[in-house]
């Protein structure tokens, strides 16, 4: 059985309203659901994995199947107030594909979104035809734009035929 597709990705935010006001107004995502009450429980601690976990979140849409969710966490560590850096292990950011990153740059800059460079152009390689910037988030969690302006699938089918017939044996991985 296969995938239907990728549901959602969830980001744990410092202040759940700050946040709404980012990607719902700056970015212009939509609600899916409005902002949830407080949840907690055993029930939610073990099924999360977080000892007495208590949360509250709100899922957008960055396209009509993609779903962006957000939670607070009212227990969160106290000592947990950057966002993890992205060259650790487990550090994720999340990618919004535009159909013109450079229109939506620049509407982003004109309401205040500070970008990490200029946009990067790559026509070549296992990235061909992707343009792409970073940013930040109110919280310093990375966002990407990125367009992709081509698609070479016949290259790409083949190098990854490459790949898989080539690739180190798993146990040598272990």
């Amino acid at each position: 059985m296969s995938y239907k597709g990728l549901h959602h990705t969830g980001i744990i935010v410092k202040n759940l309203d700050r946040s709404i006001y980012f990607y719902h107004d700056v970015l212009g995502l939509k609600f899916s659901n409005e902002p949830s009450p407080w949840f907690e429980g055993e029930g939610l601690a073990s099924a999360v994995g977080v000892p007495e976990a208590r949360l509250r979140q709100v899922c957008l849409l960055a396209s009509e199947d993609s779903i962006l969710e957000l939670l607070e966490y009212s227990n969160r560590p106290a000592d947990n107030d950057t966002a993890i850096q992205q060259n650790y292990l487990g550090a994720m950011h999340v990618a919004l594909q535009v159909d013109d990153i450079y229109a939506k740059k620049a509407e982003l800059e004109a309401k205040g979104v500070v970008f990490l460079s200029d946009v990067n152009v790559v026509d070549e390689g296992v990235l061909n035809g992707w343009r792409w910037v970073y940013f930040n988030d109110p919280d310093g969690i990375p966002l990407e734009l990125v367009q992709i302006a081509h698609y070479r699938e016949e290259e790409r089918r083949a190098n990854i035929a490459t790949y898989l017939a080539t690739r180190p044996p798993l146990e040598d991985l272990l």
